[in-house]
């Protein structure tokens, strides 16, 4: 019997919760500018077990009114990830541009009626890092609203609802490995692989509008075809693991000019003892890969820079990065 049609008791479940992964980019490729003014990409995105928690309740009676909402959240953990202790709890007001509670109202577009809901929200990924843990939490909420209302919505409808939430939360609807393209709606499914354990930095660094940023460093010479991508994908799909040399981030060249500092933080993972450091997604977090998790804790350890956080994760296939219990 899936999430969705679970009971409790004998009825309908009251409450369901879901991991929200974070993740990384295997390969980050973009082909070129687009005439909507986004840019088009193509990326090897994968999960991975630093997440944060999302549980979501039904609420009654709730019908939408004006100036009114139908859904409410509390966040706890790190609401800044160059501040605040993540131990520390602090409540999050509800605002249209938090991507739980678009998450929540784009399903009640796409459906028709009220689906009012509390959502817990318990942040374990830092913010604003460039592993995705904002659209991680918007596709957690698509799935729990989805299961708690019996919505019966396919993965793939999910899918396409989550495009106007966020670029990146199609693909965490998905999980596990995934080639992601376009800008970010279009998204294909890779088989699992092997376990790879990670060293993941946090590094203390906060840049206005990042993102915006980051493509407008880009020049016409860091465009590629994604051939980068479409290699990996078939090595995937052939069963094959992913290799250090199969890394690729475009965003790597602008990166260290963007991070004033990123570079320290790069040092400090190949000096205790990373392969090679790699850019997640468009920053400013840095992840290593390891051979195993010992060698990852152990790396983890002697990564000692001040206020830096670090964590040791390890890749989340798609069934256990999605999974929804009540």
């Amino acid at each position: 019997m899936s999430s969705e049609q679970r009971t409790v008791n004998g009825s309908e479940a009251r409450q369901m919760r879901t991991v929200a992964p974070a993740k990384i980019n295997w390969t980050l490729e973009v082909l070129g500018r687009r005439d909507d003014g986004y840019h088009e990409i193509r990326s090897v995105m994968q999960t991975i077990d630093l997440c944060d928690e999302v549980v979501v309740r039904k609420e009654e009676g709730g019908r939408r009114k004006e100036g009114a909402g139908s859904v409410t959240l509390v966040a706890e953990g790190a609401q800044d990830v160059t501040k605040d202790d993540p131990t520390v709890k602090a409540a999050q007001d509800v605002t249209e541009d938090d991507l739980t509670v678009k998450a929540a109202r784009a399903l009640e577009e796409a459906t028709g009626r009220a689906l009012p809901v509390a959502i817990r929200l318990v942040k374990g990924i830092p913010m604003a890092a460039g592993i995705g843990g904002g659209s991680s939490d918007g596709a957690a909420v698509l799935r729990c609203v989805n299961g708690l209302y019996r919505l019966g919505l396919s993965t793939e409808e999910l899918a396409t609802i989550g495009a106007g939430v966020g670029s990146d939360v199609p693909f965490f609807v998905y999980g596990g490995p995934a080639l992601v393209e376009g800008h970010g709606e279009r998204v294909t499914r890779l088989p699992d692989v092997a376990e790879t354990w990670l060293v993941v930095v946090a590094p203390p660094i906060s840049v206005v509008d990042k993102t915006r940023r980051m493509y407008e460093a880009l020049s016409h010479e860091d465009f590629s075809d994604g051939t980068r991508g479409e290699v990996l994908s078939q090595r995937l799909r052939q069963g094959e693991a992913v290799r250090e040399e199969s890394v690729h981030n475009l965003f790597e060249r602008v990166a260290y000019k963007v991070f004033e500092g990123l570079e320290t933080y790069r040092d400090a993972l190949l000096a205790a003892g990373a392969e090679a450091a790699h850019l997640a997604g468009a920053g400013s977090a840095l992840f290593a890969m390891a051979r195993g998790e010992e060698e990852a804790r152990e790396m983890a350890n002697r990564v000692t820079l001040p206020e830096a956080r670090v964590f040791v994760a390890r890749t989340l296939g798609a069934r256990e990065a999605t999974a929804v219990t009540d």
